[in-house]
């Protein structure tokens, strides 16, 4: 077993995982069996990064690991006892302990078809995707790395372990988190084992819309996505075809040097990391390819791209089974992205009206079309700053409590009731007529003014 003590990069692991952490390792010991930190968490320690779940893995029989944790008082869930795994709990602190083992085949493409238990940590790791997830670690027995993960986190190195071929094979999922980890760590994919994710992209076939979906959202949210749609857009391919057409589709414009799939990547790095804002920015530009034309003047154009693109993100959402909700705030975005905002309080009560009112969305909009902005050609990257100060307009008229939509009008349906107008669809449309003349500033947003313009609304309709 290649071990190897070294104290430095975990010197503040003490103060970096709680105590139930280093207690259930303790408890396990105590017992007569070796346990490991390991995985993940092992990785984020070494890296200097937030640890999010803590995993064990020890020798032990998953019903030891009941018979141990449930004497020193800690619940115990059998989360997965199949695969000798049980999640037990102290303080609400969770804890994932799993015993040694060797996977079987995987013949359905996701999942080992039987698991044999072992004593070997080594063989353990063996059996783990990349290698800088095939780490162990032991406050007193140093660092286990017999394939070298962390030599492979200081060259920035995504590699699997073993065969690639073979461990994608395996588990088709395991080359979306191998993209994933580069975007989120700004890693590259090791020569070989990215030749191999890209050979056997039809793996992700065995993977579940719902856990594509999981991979692809951690990989849209990760510093560095961009540059890995970018590099490995060919295996991507698979799970969000949309993206082919956008590689090398040319933009023949002023404000273009890039083509649609960089030009978006682009946009994607530099719009904040929400799960909204950064599928908008990636599928913004999806319709441009379908649309594109070079007019006689040599310029390309992309007439109704943003309609076009709203529908393809449609169907590439649900296809993923994204929630509807996120889908449809994506949808309304890229549907507007292209609309001009004038820097008036008039636009932005126009561009409100589309929006529904919902202050939020012309938020995000902005955001979008700041960042759409920022991925343009150097020297046409100026109205980045005009939907900054679109976002500073916007402040001011909420401050200064301006009719943003139907429901901030100075007038309600029970006051149109009042004045004889019948409950129904018409008195809906009458307080879209008012606003619209509000938002248009031919009527001013008091219950006076309004009460006025609404009498003779309802007189020339009677």
């Amino acid at each position: 077993m290649n071990t190897v003590t070294s104290s430095s990069p975990f010197s503040q692991a003490h103060e970096t995982l709680p105590s139930e952490a280093f207690q259930g390792l303790a408890l396990l010991e105590d017992g007569d069996y070796e346990a490991w930190f390991v995985g993940g968490m092992v990785r984020d320690l070494l890296l200097g990064r937030p640890i999010h779940d803590i995993d064990i893995t020890t020798n032990a029989p998953w019903q030891e690991v009941v018979t141990i944790f449930s004497h020193a008082g800690w619940q115990c869930i059998e989360t997965g006892t199949a695969h000798g795994t049980v999640t037990v709990l102290a303080n609400g602190i969770p804890l994932e302990i799993t015993t040694y083992r060797v996977d079987g085949a995987y013949h359905d493409g996701r999942h080992p078809d039987s698991v044999q238990f072992t004593q070997s940590i080594t063989e353990d790791l063996a059996r783990r995707d990349f290698t800088i997830n095939a780490m162990a670690w032991h406050p007193a027995r140093g660092l286990c790395d017999p394939f070298d993960g962390q030599q492979d986190l200081a060259a920035q190195i995504i590699r699997c372990v073993g065969n690639p071929a073979t461990r994608f094979d395996e588990d088709g999922l395991r080359i979306l988190r191998a993209l994933r980890f580069a975007a989120q760590l700004d890693f590259s994919l090791d020569p070989l084992t990215a030749q191999a994710a890209l050979e056997g992209k039809s793996r992700l076939q065995n993977v579940s819309a719902e856990r594509q979906q999981s991979e692809l959202q951690k990989l849209i949210l990760g510093p560095q996505a961009g540059s890995v749609l970018v590099a490995y857009v060919d295996t991507l391919a698979y799970a969000l075809p949309e993206l082919i057409a956008m590689k090398d589709c040319p933009q023949q414009t002023p404000y273009h040097c890039y083509d649609v799939l960089e030009h978006s990547a682009r946009a994607l790095d530099a719009i904040p990391p929400t799960a909204t804002l950064r599928w908008a920015a990636l599928f913004h530009d999806v319709g441009k390819p379908a649309t594109r034309f070079r007019g006689a003047d040599g310029v390309d154009h992309f007439y109704g791209h943003d309609a076009l693109g709203a529908t393809l993100a449609h169907q590439a959402m649900t296809r993923l089974k994204f929630p509807r909700k996120l889908q449809q705030r994506v949808e309304l975005l890229i549907r507007h992205h292209n609309n001009p905002i004038e820097p008036t309080p008039r636009a932005v009560r126009r561009c409100l009206r589309r929006l529904e009112g919902n202050t939020e969305a012309f938020r995000e909009l902005c955001l979008l079309k700041k960042a759409d902005g920022l991925a343009h050609a150097p020297g046409f990257q100026g109205e980045a700053v005009h939907y900054e100060s679109l976002l500073t307009l916007l402040d001011s008229m909420i401050a200064e409590e301006e009719a943003l939509s139907v429901k901030d009008l100075a007038i309600n349906g029970r006051d149109l009731i009042a004045l004889g107008m019948t409950p129904g669809p018409a008195l809906g449309d009458l307080l879209e007529q008012l606003f619209t003349l509000v938002c248009e500033e031919k009527v001013a947003n008091t219950n006076e003014d309004l009460t006025e313009m609404a009498c003779s609304l309802m007189e020339k309709s009677a």
